[in-house]
């Protein structure tokens, strides 16, 4: 039997408030966000007790009890409890790539419509103990007698008790993300004063989207909280000039505090089904996912913790029959000021392109001026896993307003990137024709 594939639409996301990390969200649990980001999508798109045939996401600091996050968010919500909660993670990118991998079901006709989600605090670590104690209490629990289980303990130390928090270092180097973004302003030649000024810029545009009222159906209250807590719109030069580097203290150090994404809480989710689908439960449209791609690079080897996405967007590009040129919009995921610069220096560069990408020309430039327009991570917040989640329905959004066709870029830990392609009607039936 001949099969079609069938377009992908993206109805429509919400999400809560972003906070940093150990503020307003201190007492919230990756599963109450999630919840709470599930629930105003319920809302927002009069889903209450509807059956969705899957739930996807996860968090990327959990706890071994979240092992089965998304389906325990699931039934926290007003969603029927036979929607299939699935829990997935790929650091930064986990919601995109949950959304991918439900989008491909609905255009082969698998499923009709699925909910992506990601949610993360770093409010609420996983605190666990040192292995040689963490052995020695299995071994208690298997003991039957008293005495048999102090006998585990012969020769304990106290400081065995030391507590052991969450590495936020790459297991394969030992450097920190943001140690590994320093590293990439130096081969790039980012300044400090060039990534201060990006960070401005998306500071003041994200304060610009909330006084418009741009944000008012995007951002759900949630635990008292009404807004992103991170954003500065008075932010300037003089101010962010002050701040002494975070990650590399001798003179060649160029990232801070102020253009790099702060630790953040929060949780984001977003609607995707087929036409029939959208038609049938009255759901407008947004846009449509139609092209997407997952790559990683050698980045143990020096190739750039955050370079992956470089290669994604250029795989996906050939694969679409497109330019970097032919976009409306871009939203490349501000994890901090440096990787963005130097991505869009990357794809201007021919011998990287040629070398990395594979590429005989560069992939050139874009207009700067609609790249972040409503500003973005270094801004709103950064809850790892929730990030794809809140990019997708944003652009969706803004594209539904103004047309056109738009491109997602999302660094991951583990160097690794996910890129996606939304497009409205018109433009996706105009490149097909094309």
């Amino acid at each position: 039997m001949e099969r079609f594939l069938r377009r992908v639409a993206v109805i429509g996301g919400a999400r809560i408030p972003f906070c940093r990390s150990n503020t307003f969200y201190a007492d919230q649990s990756n599963l109450d966000m999630m919840t709470g980001a599930l629930n105003a999508l319920v809302e927002k798109y009069n889903l209450k007790g509807q059956h969705i045939d899957e739930v996807v996401g996860g968090a990327v600091v959990t706890h071994s009890k979240d092992w089965n996050l998304a389906r325990e968010a699931v039934l926290g919500t007003k969603l029927s409890p036979s929607t299939p909660g699935i829990t997935m993670m790929q650091a930064c990118g986990t919601s995109l790539q949950g959304a991918l991998g439900s989008a491909a079901k609905i255009a082969t006709g698998e499923i009709d419509c699925a909910i992506a989600v990601g949610s993360d605090t770093t409010s609420d670590p996983p605190i666990v103990v040192t292995k040689k104690l963490a052995q020695r209490l299995n071994k208690a629990s298997q003991q039957r007698s008293t005495m048999d289980k102090l006998r585990t303990f012969k020769g304990f130390s106290p400081g065995e008790l030391a507590p052991m928090p969450p590495s936020v270092a790459e297991p394969r180097t030992g450097l920190t993300m943001g140690e590994h973004c320093e590293l990439m302003a130096q081969v790039w030649e980012i300044p400090r004063a060039e990534q201060d000024a990006f960070a401005i810029e998306s500071h003041h545009k994200a304060a610009e989207a909330y006084r418009t009222g741009y944000m008012d159906d995007l951002v759900v209250p949630f635990a008292g909280v009404y807004r992103d807590n991170n954003i500065r719109g008075d932010a300037t030069l003089d101010k962010l000039s002050t701040l002494k580097t975070a990650f590399e203290k001798g003179e060649n150090g160029t990232l801070t505090a102020a253009n790099s994404t702060p630790l953040t809480d929060g949780a984001a989710a977003v609607l995707l089904a087929s036409e029939d689908w959208a038609h049938k439960h009255g759901l407008p449209v947004l846009a449509y996912l139609t092209y997407s791609q997952t790559a990683a690079n050698d980045f143990v080897g020096g190739d750039g913790l955050l370079m992956a996405p470089t290669i994604a967007v250029s795989k996906m590009l050939e694969r679409a029959g497109l330019k970097l040129q032919d976009f409306d919009l871009y939203e490349i995921h501000e994890a901090f000021a440096a990787q963005v610069l130097a991505t869009l220096k990357a794809w201007e560069d021919p011998t990287y392109c040629q070398e990395r990408l594979g590429r005989a020309e560069p992939l050139g430039s874009i207009d700067r001026s609609k790249l972040n327009i409503k500003g973005s991570s270094i801004a709103v917040g950064h809850p790892f896993a929730a990030t794809g989640a809140r990019i997708l329905a944003h652009l969706a959004k803004l594209l539904s307003q103004q047309g056109g066709r738009g491109l997602i870029s999302i660094c991951t830990a583990g160097g690794m990137g996910v890129a996606a392609i939304l497009e409205t009607r018109d433009a996706a039936e105009l490149h097909q024709a094309a």
